[in-house]
């Protein structure tokens, strides 16, 4: 009798350990993050860092997805929204179509040029810390964090200096409708295209042109195709990762808090990273062509695009409403904050 209890027991005992062991590695999940860049870019940067954060501080597991790998921007979105993938990297030039009032980033001539006080504002900024976060949650998201990668820089088939050197050339754009405004007002014809198509078409002259950071022009070899740069000045590159929402909702508190704080530490971690990358990129640019020409407006040409600036402002407001108005209002008097 005594035998039989003690082996139901230990029995029991296995049952439940069993059951611990399961459960163990029912938690100890693998997580899904998907970005737009390529091996070393600044969201790749950013995105191994938050891995390595989450992985050091709970028995997650985060799988890291790159460009491409399972499709174009949209495609990573569309994937992050129906729970297929826990994590997403998107910049506000695609999210817009989504949140319309993420496209104001691409009102020109709006950020400082000044790095330190770029950082400074998205580390400070009511708009972004406060008032985006439910702007992306109406969208099942979770808005984790929004961080610059770099200045943008215009390529072009040739030198420019002006808006009327822009006028009836194809400059390939997010499919952002701001950001097209933004190009007809530079005196451009914005065309739209995903980004696996831009290099195709500048080499057979589809387009004439494109904008993005100097180190993503370097990494994605585009001024082999568009070798004339010109720095004019009028913005950031800005991009955020997220989560999906209900994903995020169903976590611990302990996980949430961990997730935050990993989402906090790549910020400050990437920030580093980016200080001086524009530099470094543009010496190896001109290192690998004898092509490259490098333009850099001066205040008087800066002005001759500035002046442009408050049209784009207008499409903004008329896009977004008094809601749109209200945050530009917020975002305007946290960058003079930002500055001081």
């Amino acid at each position: 009798m005594f035998i039989h209890r003690h082996i139901k027991q230990i029995a029991a005992m296995s049952c439940v350990a069993a059951t611990l062991g399961f459960s163990t590695l029912a938690n100890a999940d693998t997580w899904r993050y998907a970005h737009e860049e390529y091996e070393g870019d600044v969201q790749d940067v950013y995105a191994h860092i938050f891995k390595d954060y989450i992985e050091e501080h709970s028995d997650h597991n985060l799988k890291i997805y790159r460009f491409g790998e399972l499709g174009e921007s949209d495609d990573i979105m569309e994937q992050t929204q129906a729970g297929i993938l826990q994590f997403v990297n998107q910049s506000p030039g695609f999210t817009g179509s989504l949140i319309p009032e993420a496209q104001i980033f691409f009102i020109p001539y709006l950020m400082p040029t000044d790095m330190k006080a770029v950082i400074n504002f998205f580390k400070t900024s009511k708009a972004v810390n406060n008032n985006f976060p439910a702007l992306y949650e109406e969208q099942g998201l979770e808005l984790l964090k929004m961080y610059p990668e770099g200045e943008m820089v215009l390529t072009v088939d040739e030198p420019v200096t002006s808006p009327e050197e822009l006028k009836g050339k194809k400059i390939r754009v997010m499919t952002n409708p701001l950001l097209s405004s933004t190009y007809e007002a530079f005196g451009a014809t914005p065309t739209p295209l995903p980004w696996g198509e831009v290099y195709g078409a500048l080499q057979t002259n589809m387009i004439q042109g494109q904008e993005n950071p100097i180190f993503w022009i370097e990494s994605g070899g585009l001024y082999e195709v568009s070798p004339n740069l010109i720095f004019t000045h009028h913005g950031w590159f800005t991009t955020a990762s997220m989560a999906n929402k209900k994903f995020f909702d169903g976590l611990s508190d302990e996980d949430q808090q961990m997730v935050r704080q990993a989402a906090e530490y790549a910020f400050s971690e990437t920030m580093k990273h980016i200080t001086g990358l524009a530099e470094k990129s543009l010496a190896k640019i001109e290192q690998s062509s004898d092509d490259v020409t490098v333009t850099r407006l001066s205040a008087e040409q800066i002005a001759k695009f500035k002046e442009r600036a408050p049209q784009v402002e207008k499409t903004f407001i008329e896009m977004t409403g008094s809601d749109g108005q209200e945050l530009l209002d917020q975002f305007k008097a946290d960058l003079k904050a930002a500055q001081q």
